[in-house]
């Protein structure tokens, strides 16, 4: 495929997955040739994002399978989150009919100045200025966005849908949150519990990977801006008419109502 090929490609499936974002709509089949690779599904992404026109207020990252790193060169996915799809503890939260929807319990970190300097695992935590437990919705109009790996699922906006904003943890730097015990509920019953020692160097690895990819992609963080750090406790399915909440540390808890 010739470069302008290529991108006539992206554009094409960038334009159908907003199509049916916009009506709603699900799509039984991917929407083109699949990519292969992180910089074909960025592209995909980059296309989409400029198509939008929408105002970013955030980004969600997901982990790559380990037996799937060695193929696409790097652990994590990021996805962009708009800034009209971030709520507040409570909300009602639209998912796609026919598609893919699933709630993940996440750390919520919000980025002050991360300047132009390099930094590291360390350095990272100095950019964070608040950190807030979470909710992120994961949907697409393609059900079948996690099956085919996380090239596909980083195309479609990382199949997120939404961000739910909890309360805040206010002692969070005097804290060891990769010990913090987190649970999922829906309609509550438990669906999943663990820690963040589950994600890879946990949730500042997260934003350290975060402004690492971007900076590559050129694009800037606003301070303000919010990263969802990633599952902690799991993927889990959930339909509309649920709720979802998730307790962290046995004492702060944060809630979302499905919607079609």
């Amino acid at each position: 495929m010739t470069g302008m090929d290529a991108v006539s490609e992206c554009e094409r499936i960038a334009r159908a997955f907003l199509a049916a974002r916009a009506a709603g709509t699900a799509l039984a089949a991917y929407p083109g040739a699949m990519p292969a690779t992180m910089a074909e599904a960025y592209a995909i992404q980059d296309a989409a994002i400029a198509r939008d026109g929408r105002r970013i207020g955030g980004w969600k990252v997901g982990r790559i399978a380990p037996e799937l790193v060695g193929h696409y060169g790097d652990n994590r996915i990021a996805g962009p989150i708009f800034a009209d799809e971030i709520a507040r503890d409570g909300a009602a939260m639209p998912v796609y009919a026919g598609g893919f929807a699933a709630a993940e319990a996440e750390l919520l970190l919000r980025f002050g100045d991360v300047g132009d300097r390099e930094h590291d695992i360390d350095t990272v935590r100095d950019c964070i200025t608040e950190v807030r437990v979470g909710i992120e919705i994961a949907s697409s109009p393609f059900a079948g966005i996690n099956r085919h790996g996380p090239a596909v699922t980083a195309s479609d906006y990382g199949n997120n849908k939404g961000l739910v904003l909890g309360p805040p943890i206010a002692d969070w730097r005097d804290l060891d949150l990769i010990a913090m015990p987190v649970e999922l509920r829906i309609d509550g019953k438990p669906v999943g519990a663990a820690t963040m020692e589950t994600m890879l160097d946990g949730p500042f690895g997260s934003a350290l990977f975060l402004i690492r990819t971007l900076r590559r992609r050129r694009i800037a963080i606003a301070p303000g801006t919010w990263v969802s750090a990633g599952a902690i406790t799991g993927v889990h399915p959930i339909r509309p008419g649920e709720r979802a909440e998730a307790l962290f540390d046995g004492r702060i808890s944060v809630g979302c109502r499905i919607t079609p």
